[in-house]
C-alpha cells in the first residue's frame, strides 16, 4: 500500500472549488488509499505558515493568493518566476517549498484547438494573478495581447475604452475576472457585447456556472465560447506530475 499523502487548496471562500472534488475522485479511481485533499480557506495569507507546517505533499493556490504567497516560498520554477504568480507548490524532500505555475499550461492547451489564422490578438479582461499566466501563455503562442482593467494604468485599457474598433483588432476576448462566478451569476464584465462576431473566441476562466453571462452574451452574436473547465483539468494533471516527480 502507498504511504498516505495529503494535498490541499489554499484560497478564500473556496467551498465551491473544483480541485477537492477532482483530486478526491482521482484518488478513488486510481486506488490511492490514504491519499486525501483538503480545502484550506484562509482570510489572510499570513495563515499560510500554519498550513505549510502540516504534513503535506503538495498544495494548489487560488484567488486571491497567487501572488501574495510568493514571499513565503523558498524558490520558484523559472516559469513561475517570469509569470509572477504561483498556483502549485511542491514540498521537496529537503522540506523546502517550491512554487510553480501550471495555469498557463492548462490555458494554452485548452485554447490551442480553437485557434484559426485570424486569431492574432487577444484582449485580457482583468490584471490579477490569473491574467499573468494567460499573458505568458499567449506570448508562447505568438498572440499579442492587451490588458483591460477598472484601474487606469499605463499600457492598460479601461473598460470604457473598449469599442467597435477594439473588437475589429482583438478576436480573442478572455475573462480573467471573477465576475459571473457562482453564486453571482447575474454579472459580467462591462464590454460592448454587440460587437462579438463568429470570428471571435470568448474564453472565460470561470467554470461554475458552465456558461457564464459573459459567454451567453458572446454566443448570442455567434462567437466561439469556451469555459475554464478543461484548463482546470490540464493544470491539475500538470500539478499532479510536479508533486510526484
Amino acid at each position: 500500500m502507498e504511504k498516505p499523502k495529503h494535498f490541499g487548496l489554499i484560497g478564500r471562500n473556496i467551498s465551491y472549488s473544483f480541485s477537492k472534488g477532482y483530486f478526491s475522485k482521482k484518488f478513488e479511481k486510481e486506488n490511492l488509499e490514504g491519499y486525501s485533499y483538503e480545502n484550506f480557506d484562509i482570510q489572510d495569507i499570513r495563515d499560510f505558515r500554519d498550513i505549510a507546517e502540516k504534513d503535506i505533499s503538495g498544495l494548489n493556490i487560488t484567488i486571491p493568493y497567487k501572488e501574495s504567497v510568493i514571499p513565503y516560498l523558498d524558490k520558484l520554477s523559472k516559469t513561475a518566476n517570469v509569470i509572477g504568480a504561483v498556483n502549485t507548490i511542491k514540498f521537496t524532500k529537503k522540506g523546502k517549498l517550491k512554487g510553480y505555475n501550471t495555469d498557463f499550461y492548462g490555458f494554452k492547451k485548452s485554447l490551442k484547438p480553437l485557434l484559426q489564422e485570424h486569431h492574432k490578438n487577444a484582449l485580457i479582461l482583468g490584471t490579477g494573478g490569473a491574467s499573468k499566466a494567460i499573458a505568458f501563455a499567449l506570448d508562447q503562442l505568438g498572440i499579442a495581447y492587451q490588458l483591460v482593467s477598472r484601474n487606469t494604468e499605463k499600457q492598460v485599457l479601461s473598460y470604457k475604452e473598449v469599442n467597435a474598433e477594439t473588437f475589429k483588432t482583438f478576436h480573442i476576448i478572455i475573462n480573467c475576472t471573477p465576475l459571473g462566478t457562482f453564486p453571482d451569476v447575474e454579472v459580467c464584465p462591462e464590454i460592448p457585447y454587440d460587437y462579438f462576431t463568429a470570428e471571435h473566441i470568448a474564453y472565460d476562466l470561470i467554470y461554475n456556472p458552465a456558461e457564464t453571462l459573459f459567454l451567453q452574451k458572446a454566443k448570442k452574436h455567434g462567437a466561439v465560447t469556451k469555459n475554464g473547465f478543461d484548463m482546470l483539468v490540464f493544470q491539475a494533471e500538470k500539478a499532479w506530475k510536479i508533486w510526484n516527480k
